[in-house]
């Protein structure tokens, strides 16, 4: 997303504290992580649904919820949420290569939102919920337009919209709170807004 700096809040020098281990898994979610392990962070709207649906796939070691894309340093939710810091709500997924590989990943990815949403998903409305990939190397960078494509072909056949995905190196990820934190854990009954369209992503 592209924000004017000059409506962009300022944010904070020093992190969002938060404890570090994975409710679910007891991992470490900060980095550094294991030799061997990969990154790719993802926005397909709000990201109780979203780390959920990632952290259940072998071959995910951890996951987390943050804010990446936009300007504000370190932002809170409450800031995030008006749309005057560029971020989207994103899941960061820490995962094993020899056990699932980048498509795998990419392929729930489209299949579990609708990418040609704009700002929003459903009933969340915002820039913070727009679809996004950001990227850690230039395989993932690669993948991710390929796929698009791909996955652009199988919704026009099925006669859907535009994909307006974002991707985009890796710039920088902010975590997000502790509650939010394997939110649907905590929560079980919580809210979850993921709908994809029904549309199989011909990859893999």
């Amino acid at each position: 997303m592209t924000l004017d700096p000059d409506r962009a809040l300022p944010g904070r020098d020093t992190p969002i504290p938060v404890s570090g281990v994975h409710r679910v898994n007891g991992r470490s979610m900060l980095p550094p992580f294991e030799a061997g392990l990969r990154e790719i962070v993802l926005g397909l709207g709000c990201f109780w649904g979203a780390e959920r649906l990632f952290w259940q796939l072998p071959g995910v070691v951890v996951t987390a919820v943050g804010y990446a894309g936009g300007v504000t340093p370190h932002p809170t939710y409450e800031e995030t949420c008006t749309g005057r810091t560029g971020h989207a709500e994103v899941v960061r997924v820490v995962y094993d290569p020899q056990r699932i590989d980048l498509e795998r990943l990419l392929q729930v990815f489209w299949e579990a939102h609708d990418p040609t949403q704009g700002d929003r998903q459903g009933n969340d409305v915002g820039s913070q919920y727009r679809s996004a990939i950001f990227t850690t190397g230039d395989d993932q960078l690669e993948a991710a337009r390929r796929t698009r494509e791909a996955y652009q072909q199988a919704l026009a056949r099925a006669g859907g919209g535009t994909i307006t995905t974002e991707i985009a190196p890796l710039t920088a990820f902010y975590y997000a709170e502790e509650y939010h934190q394997q939110y649907l854990d905590r929560n079980p009954g919580g809210y979850c807004g993921l709908r994809g369209t029904g549309v199989s992503c011909p990859i893999g």
